[in-house]
């Protein structure tokens, strides 16, 4: 989860927490309040027609229904004005029911002896449940007759609802609004990391005169600052490695150079045959010493920025790798064949591609009896966004599990333990292939021996793009094998 959501996810949490704690006491509040209004509003009108009833009681229903009429428009109920037996003088409903006894109502029976009431009870005619509010109707302080009023629950619910939806549109309202600041305050505060994450980038991909901007809040500030001296500490420190390696790339050949040489002659000059022996074995300590000191030298540049990739030709990269080591395999009686298209193209470089066609070809010769032949390959992979490189030896081949580990620096696997090398040859072809984003792949073959690939970007054929359908319909070119 990105820090923008998070913080929108936090503020979010309080908000609704701080409306819910909030608004459920208002809304209980709010029912109380409201049924305790209906309640006492209704006995107050009941109490109001009983008021003005009494001393009308015997003037008949003409002058007491504009009474009940006004009070039933005023609760939203019914009004009915009952005698001393309890039957019906006036009604707010119409005079279908006048005469009619109410005396069986529970209700009634306590106002005609004198007592108020009210309650809620459900009603069996109508099927829903009714607040019911009697009073006595009192003549010269007798009870002379009953006023009853009843009203639907379900109105007073339905206000009731009507208030709590206000109350939650209001707290809606309110979230949004602090959904909004916090929105606005998530941007704020998110920058500066994203800005910081994207320099970061940046430097990974090389530029390390990239520079965080010390904005936002005195923390990430103060971290945008030690992230820019640590940048400009690590670039001094490969600005110091670059260096190192161009110079002790220079200073270290020469004396060498001039070692071997000297041992050379001195070979050549010794009469005796131990030790002449003994010369040469020194003269192949130097050799395996300068090829130590140029590994170490290639690994040295790894994390370099590469130069511009360039369009090179693999199989151009096969034959002039195969001519450099035709004498050294023929040593060793063993053939170097090539297999793969007359053109194929790679985007890396001639020069890394050479030192990995020489690793490759160095191990394979080491492990493969006399009489073996090692393989170059190439071609394009099904896509065509990739190219491949490989060489195949008949070796042993590698361990279970020792896939991962071979390319690691210094490892040398269990079939290498008892040759001479140094355990950087497959280290070094990772580094070289995946500066130019490419990949190292190592298994073994079901006919024995060891297949060693490497996949890299396709660079098309321009000639290809020139014509397609003429070039589909042309043959194939030969293989260098079927040449």
């Amino acid at each position: 989860m990105s820090l923008r959501a998070t913080i929108l996810a936090a503020i979010a949490y309080v908000l609704v927490l701080a409306i819910v704690v909030l608004e459920v006491p208002l809304v209980v509040n709010l029912s109380r309040r409201v049924d305790a209004e209906v309640k006492a509003e209704a006995a107050g009108q009941a109490q109001l027609v009983a008021t003005a009833a009494g001393d009308a009681l015997g003037e008949g229903a003409g002058r007491l229904q504009p009474l009940v009429d006004r009070a039933a428009r005023e609760l939203r109920g019914r009004v009915i004005l009952l005698d001393a037996r309890g039957h019906v003088i006036v009604d707010s409903a119409g005079p279908g029911l006048r005469g009619t006894s109410y005396a069986n109502r529970p209700e009634v029976a306590a106002a005609l002896a004198g007592e108020p009431a009210q309650g809620e009870r459900t009603s069996d005619l109508l099927d829903e449940e009714l607040l019911y509010t009697a009073t006595p109707v009192l003549d010269r302080g007798r009870t002379a007759g009953a006023v009853r009023v009843t009203q639907s629950v379900e109105a007073v619910n339905e206000e009731v609802r009507r208030d709590a939806l206000g109350l939650i549109a209001v707290g809606g309202l309110a979230l949004l609004l602090g959904l909004g600041i916090a929105w606005v305050l998530a941007i704020f505060l998110a920058r500066p990391p994203r800005m910081l994450a994207a320099t970061a980038r940046r430097v990974a991909d090389g530029d390390l005169e990239a520079r965080a901007p010390e904005l936002g809040p005195r923390e990430q500030r103060e971290v945008a600052r030690a992230f820019n001296e640590m940048t400009a500490r690590l670039a001094s420190a490969l600005a110091a490695q670059r260096d190192f390696v161009a110079n002790a790339s220079h200073q270290l050949r020469t004396p060498l150079t001039g070692l071997r040489l000297r041992l050379e002659a001195a070979g050549d000059a010794a009469r005796h045959q131990e030790v002449a022996e003994e010369l040469e074995a020194a003269e192949e300590e130097v050799v395996r010493l300068s090829r130590l000191i140029e590994n170490l030298l290639t690994l040295a540049r790894e994390g370099q920025e590469p130069g511009e990739p360039r369009r090179v030709d693999l199989a151009a990269c096969a034959r002039r790798a195969a001519e450099r080591w035709e004498a050294e395999t023929m040593l060793r009686e063993q053939r170097i064949a090539l297999a793969g298209p007359a053109s194929c193209h790679a985007w890396a470089s001639a020069d890394d591609l050479g030192i990995v066609l020489d690793n490759l070809l160095e191990n394979a010769s080491k492990y493969s009896p006399a009489g073996a032949v090692i393989t170059i390959e190439w071609g394009a992979v099904a896509d065509r966004r990739e190219t491949y490189l490989a060489v195949r030896d008949e070796g042993p081949g590698l361990a279970p599990g020792e896939e991962r580990r071979a390319t690691a620096r210094f490892h040398r696997g269990s079939a290498g333990s008892t040759s001479a090398g140094t355990g950087l040859g497959l280290a070094i072809v990772s580094v070289l292939v995946e500066r130019w984003g490419g990949t190292v792949a190592l298994r073994n073959r079901p006919e024995g021996g060891l297949r060693a690939e490497v996949r890299l970007p396709a660079a098309d054929d321009p000639e290809r793009r020139l014509n397609p359908p003429l070039d589909e319909a042309l043959p194939a070119p030969p293989t260098l094998s079927e040449r």
